[in-house]
């Protein structure tokens, strides 16, 4: 429309050029190259406004209710003048004047188009965002389309001041479950592209609402309490993030009311759905849980406050795997805050509390079972981040032995990121323990253990300064083969042979030479 009014200014100015100020002609002839410029400019911007006019009086066509009689006089519009430069705005801005403007046959179709376009390139999402259509797309719960805008920290800020967060509490309230599954995985996704909008998305009461359907059908009390999701999907609308309590702490907000969604016919419904359907819920539940508690103490208090470690831990035992993963990340992060953080440490997770004596005894039997790689490395990290809660008792049984054993598998040969892994486990600073344990490791029969993962980690990175300017690894490999007796075992002999002979070449090569 600015273009529209310099052409026409431009316009009034060869005319008023061609006047007398009292209507008398001054000038028969004017220059012909400005005039049929202006002409060519004036048709463009006739063309491009009854173009946009066309597009935006989507509605008034829609032929009424069951009426189709003016339902296709958009199709075949072609592009306007405006967008001979860039085609593909022409078709974004009939997709948004659809998606606002439109049925709802044609604002799902209108979403379906940005969702194409948006997977073409980088350019069109953000074209997207640029020409307005973050606004209709959440007014549709258009969740695929949402998430491919979702490209960047900048490109997800703009979408919660947009309302997302808004739309997608709503949605986890009262949606059905297919859906409320999409929205939560796409909340952990915005989480993890725009940290700060964890605080946004507590305020609209998203944990509380997560937590309830991490905990529908989870704990075999919440058979005895239908009322349970009632209680747990209460709206609160304050401000405050740290005033969020979900259900079960108690504490209930005053700012809380009782929501439609959690009636009779609703759990029913909830109720009736498919296992697989279910199990995609809890699990991309605990996955938005684990992104929104990252770093974050309040959050990771309201979580712990609910019956959600009594859910995550018994999800871990008996979930499907991604269920149990997500649970397993979800446990990993929350014990990271707690590590650094003595108020959470001791509300959530005192010895003699039910919750936190669950959750360590599923994560030592992860450990001690050992069977599924990908469940040990986040709850290895969590048990280390938790170990300094529990008293001298409960330290017994956090021995060495499972986290050596543990690790051994994401260190060998046999696996196929050894590699990786190797450099993982000694950019952690295991060097030093690993020796201590091979020297004094207790029970005795660890020792062999602790060194057979520094063996396969030397033998793996033996570049790595962690091992080359550490005299003590070296020191260690020496005399382990001389006082463990590892002849008795033919591939640890040969393993400690080959990892003293690869870290003895590094070391050599070193300009310093041997320390």
């Amino acid at each position: 429309m600015h273009e529209t009014e310099q052409v026409l200014e431009k316009a009034h100015s060869i005319a008023s050029k061609s006047r007398t100020s009292h209507g008398l002609i001054k000038r028969v002839f004017n220059p012909a190259t400005p005039s049929r410029k202006i002409h060519s400019q004036l048709d463009n911007c006739i063309t491009d406004v009854s173009w946009l006019l066309r597009v935006s009086a989507t509605r008034r066509h829609d032929g009424g209710e069951g009426g189709d009689s003016d339902d296709d006089d958009d199709v075949g519009l072609g592009l306007p003048p405006i967008a001979a430069n860039e085609p593909i705005l022409g078709l974004i801005w009939e997709a948004v004047a659809k998606l606002q403007n439109g049925s709802l046959e044609k604002r799902t179709s209108a979403a379906s188009e940005l969702v194409s376009l948006a997977s073409d390139n980088d350019r069109n999402w953000k074209l997207i965002i640029e020409e307005g259509g973050v606004g209709p797309l959440l007014k549709l719960n258009a969740v695929k389309a949402i998430l491919l805008l979702a490209r960047d920290s900048e490109s997800v800020e703009k979408l919660v001041q947009a309302g997302v967060c808004s739309i997608f509490a709503k949605v986890l309230k009262e949606g059905p479950m297919k859906v409320q599954a999409s929205v939560a995985n796409a909340v952990a996704e915005l989480v993890d592209k725009y940290l700060p909008c964890q605080d946004e998305f507590a305020q609209h009461n998203v944990v509380r609402l997560l937590v309830a359907h991490l905990a529908f059908e989870t704990l075999e009390e919440h058979s005895n309490n239908k009322n349970q999701m009632h209680n747990t999907t209460q709206s609160h609308h304050g401000g405050d993030a740290a005033a969020v309590h979900p259900a079960g702490n108690g504490h209930l907000s005053h700012q809380q009311h009782p929501q439609g969604s959690s009636s009779g016919a609703s759990l029913k419904g909830r109720e009736s759905e498919d296992p697989e359907t279910k199990a995609a819920m809890k699990a991309m539940a605990a996955k938005a849980l684990a992104l929104l508690a990252r770093g974050h103490p309040n959050i990771c208090k309201n979580i712990t406050d609910s019956r959600a470690l009594l859910c995550f831990a018994s999800l871990l035992e008996k979930g499907p795997d991604d269920v149990r993963y997500n649970s397993a990340i979800a446990l990993k992060e929350i014990a990271r805050v707690a590590e650094d953080d003595a108020d959470l440490r001791r509300s959530a997770f005192n010895p003699s509390s039910p919750a936190a004596k669950a959750v360590v005894d599923q994560l030592l039997r992860v450990i001690e079972e050992g069977d599924s790689d990908r469940l040990l490395l986040p709850c290895i990290t969590a048990i280390g981040c938790l170990s300094r809660t529990f008293g001298r008792r409960r330290r017994g049984s956090l021995a060495p032995w499972e986290a050596v054993i543990a690790l051994t598998k994401f260190a060998c040969t046999e696996n196929y990121l050894h590699m990786d892994h190797s450099r993982a486990i000694i950019n952690a600073q295991a060097a030093k323990p690993l020796v201590q344990l091979v020297y004094l490791g207790e029970p005795p029969s660890i020792r062999k253990e602790a060194l057979v993962l520094l063996c396969y980690i030397v033998r793996h990175v033996p570049e790595s300064e962690a091992l080359t300017d550490n005299d003590d690894v070296i020191s260690a490999l020496r005399w382990a083969s001389k006082n463990i007796f590892t002849e008795e075992e033919e591939e640890v002999e040969k393993l400690l042979t080959e990892a003293k002979g690869r870290l003895e070449l590094y070391q050599s090569r070193d300009p310093r030479g041997f320390r």
